[in-house]
C-alpha cells in the first residue's frame, strides 16, 4: 500500500469536487481529486444543464468561464403548459436575472481541462473505499486503482462523491440525521439529435402526467416524461417516447420535432437532506450530502454553492487558523439547500400527477398554477426562486 499526502483529498470529480479544487488552486492551496470512473466516462455523462446567475458569475470570475459564455443559450423566461395553454413566466424581467443552458458535462470539461493545465491533480479510475480518522488532525481516504491499494493522507477531506459514494457513510449513525422523501413516479429522459422545438423550457402539466421540454445546445433536446419508477426501458421504445411526447406537448400550431434519440434512462425522484454536512474534518457537498427532485433545476447548482462555502472557510482557516467558517459550513450551507428543497417540492407537486389525485387535488393545482401565472407577486416568486436570487 502506497501513501501520499495533499492539503485537502477531494473524493469526487462532478461540479462540486471540482468547483472546490479549482478554488482551492486560487488560494494556493493543493487538493487532490480522487475519481471512480474514467476520465471519457465523466466529461460524458449527461446531467443537469442549467446554471444560474451566481453559479456562471462564480466560474467566469475564476478563469473557467470562456467557453460557457460563448456557447451557452441564455433564457429569459420559462414556460408553464397546462389546460390546453401556455404560459410564459419573464425570469429577466421579474428579476433582473436569467439562466443559462450548459450541460454539466460540459462544466465538468471546462473544470477538469483547467485544473490539469494548472498542474493539478486528478486520480482517474480510483475507487475510494472509505475515509478514516476523520476527528484527527490527519483524515485518510483509502481507495483502490488498478488493483492497487492506496491511502492519501490530508488536512481535510471533502466528500463530493454523490448521493451512492463513500464518504457519507463516514460519519457515524449517531452523529447525523436523514430527512427524506421518496416520490411515486420517476423521469423518462431522452437526449435527441434534434433543435429544440422552443427557444425557453417548458414545464408542463398534463391529464397522462409531467413532460419537460429542455436543451442541451441549438442541435440537442433534452426531453423528459413522467413514468413509473418501476418501468423498464424496454417497455419505452423511441416510437412510444415520441408518441407521448406529442400527446403531452399538444397545441395549436405547435410542433414538437423528433429525431433520433442518441441516450434515455429513467431516474427516480427523492428529496434528500443530510444533516449535518460536515464531521470533524469531513465535510460533504453536493449530492453526497442533499438531492433535489430536478423539477426544480438546482442539483449543480447547490454543488457550486457548496463548494464556494467550503472553498472560502478552507482559506480561512489555511491563512489564519480561524475555523468559524469551517464550523459554521453546514448551517450556512443548509440555509440554501431548504430553500431549494422547498422549491423543488413546491415545482414538483404543482407539476406531476399522483395515482392517489382525487378531483378536489387536480383542481388545486390546477389553481395554483393560474396563480402563479397571472399574479406578479407570484410569478416573481417561482422567478426569483428558479433563478436564485433570494437571501437565505
Amino acid at each position: 500500500m502506497t501513501t501520499t499526502r495533499t492539503q485537502v483529498a477531494i473524493v469526487g470529480a462532478g461540479p462540486a469536487g471540482l468547483v472546490l479544487s479549482h478554488l482551492l488552486a486560487g488560494r494556493g492551496i493543493e487538493s487532490v481529486v480522487l475519481e471512480h470512473r474514467d476520465r471519457e466516462y465523466v466529461e460524458k455523462r449527461v446531467r443537469a444543464g442549467v446554471l444560474e446567475q451566481g453559479s456562471v458569475d462564480l466560474l467566469v470570475s475564476t478563469g473557467v468561464g470562456e467557453r460557457l459564455q460563448r456557447e451557452c443559450m441564455v433564457h429569459h423566461g420559462v414556460q408553464l403548459q397546462f389546460g390546453g395553454a401556455r404560459h410564459r413566466i419573464p425570469l429577466t424581467e421579474l428579476t433582473g436575472d436569467s439562466i443559462f443552458v450548459y450541460g454539466q458535462q460540459e462544466v465538468v470539461k471546462d473544470l477538469i481541462q483547467a485544473r490539469l493545465d494548472a498542474g493539478g491533480t486528478i486520480v482517474f479510475e480510483a475507487e475510494a473505499s472509505g475515509v478514516d480518522g476523520q476527528t484527527t488532525a490527519t483524515p485518510t481516504v483509502r481507495y483502490r486503482q488498478q488493483g492497487a491499494l492506496h491511502e492519501l493522507q490530508a488536512d481535510y477531506v471533502a466528500g463530493c462523491d454523490g448521493y451512492h459514494g463513500v464518504c457519507r457513510d463516514a460519519i457515524p449513525q449517531r452523529a447525523r440525521t436523514v430527512y427524506e422523501k421518496d416520490y411515486p413516479f420517476a423521469w423518462l429522459g431522452i437526449l435527441a439529435a434534434v433543435p429544440p422545438s422552443t427557444e425557453e423550457v417548458i414545464y408542463c402539466n398534463h391529464q397522462r402526467g409531467f413532460a419537460l421540454h429542455s436543451m442541451r445546445s441549438p442541435q440537442l433536446s433534452r426531453l423528459y416524461v413522467q413514468c413509473a419508477p418501476d418501468d423498464d426501458l424496454d417497455s419505452w421504445p423511441d416510437e412510444r417516447i415520441w408518441e407521448e411526447l406529442q400527446t403531452r406537448f399538444a397545441l395549436p400550431g405547435f410542433t414538437l420535432e423528433s429525431g433520433r434519440i442518441l441516450e434515455k434512462g429513467i431516474t427516480p425522484m427523492r428529496s434528500f437532506v443530510l444533516e449535518p454536512m460536515q464531521h470533524g474534518r469531513l465535510f460533504l457537498a453536493g449530492d453526497a450530502a442533499h438531492i433535489v427532485p430536478p423539477t426544480g433545476a438546482k442539483g449543480m447548482n447547490l454543488a457550486i454553492a457548496d463548494a464556494k462555502v467550503l472553498a472560502e472557510a478552507l482559506a480561512e482557516w489555511y491563512a489564519s487558523g480561524k475555523t468559524e467558517r469551517l464550523d459554521g459550513y453546514s448551517d450556512t450551507c443548509l440555509k440554501r439547500v431548504w430553500r431549494a428543497e422547498h422549491f423543488s417540492w413546491w415545482m414538483t407537486m404543482m407539476l406531476h400527477r399522483f395515482q392517489s389525485d382525487d378531483e378536489f387535488q387536480r383542481r388545486l393545482q390546477l389553481s395554483q398554477l393560474r396563480y402563479v401565472t397571472t399574479s406578479k407577486a407570484a410569478a416573481t416568486s417561482m422567478a426569483e426562486n428558479y433563478v436564485g436570487r433570494y437571501e437565505v
